[in-house]
């Protein structure tokens, strides 16, 4: 969380997480680890439950240490590719109102996936795309490295102490705290420990994230 107060005149802006923050895609993620599971002759419920706590290359190693992670990547990403193009998304209730609610130049996605299925996803549910997009690709530590979420609020010119973020799971809050922004949290019925402020669902969040960035856009996001 920041100390220093936002001085008048500086731009607010709103960092997003993707999944599980403006789009659902809980079921996805399963179905894609239940395929991956099954083309490896291995449980899926086992490989789903070390799948929530770990990254994929972590993941491969505790399910799967006697294949090649090479291997086991490029499938994973080879069914996560074709989920985007067949799989059935939403987004959650008032992600639309929200993104369109916000001028373009105040917002910035910030996501642990790739940039091409974000862009796939956002297509499918209809929501806007911003000009800013820091992806897997983007960074060389991901969360919860402050990287990602810094290298977000460079690329739109505005500085961490002036950045909201919107998370839902653990290690992008810390990721957002490291940052020296302020986080809150979404989507979850108990509040992820370090968030400033925790919202059981997006849609009630959505009045809040718009005010505060409004304070430095005038009636913009109104």
């Amino acid at each position: 969380m920041s100390s220093e107060p936002t001085r008048p005149g500086r731009m607010k802006c709103v960092l997003f997480d993707v999944d599980g923050t403006l789009i659902d895609a809980v079921s996805n993620q399963r179905e894609v680890w239940r395929t991956w599971a099954e083309r490896f002759g291995l449980d899926a419920d086992e490989v789903y439950r070390v799948a929530l706590r770990t990254r994929p290359t972590e993941t491969f190693a505790q399910v799967a240490a006697d294949r090649d992670p090479r291997e086991c990547l490029a499938t994973l990403h080879e069914l996560e590719d074709e989920d985007v193009r067949s799989g059935v998304y939403a987004a959650f209730d008032g992600a639309s109102e929200l993104l369109h609610g916000l001028p373009l130049t105040s917002w910035a996605l910030v996501t642990s996936n790739y940039e091409h299925r974000v862009r796939g996803r956002f297509l499918r549910t209809g929501l806007p795309m911003p000009g800013v997009i820091v992806d897997a690709a983007a960074v060389e530590e991901g969360k919860p490295s402050p990287a990602p979420y810094l290298l977000a609020a460079e690329q739109l010119g505005a500085e961490p102490g002036d950045c909201l973020v919107i998370e839902d799971a653990p290690s992008g809050v810390r990721s957002g705290l490291c940052a020296g922004m302020t986080v809150w949290g979404v989507n979850a019925a108990a509040a992820v420990e370090g968030v400033d402020r925790h919202f059981v669902s997006l849609r009630e969040a959505v009045p809040h994230i718009l005010a505060f960035v409004s304070d430095s856009h005038g009636n913009a996001a109104a």
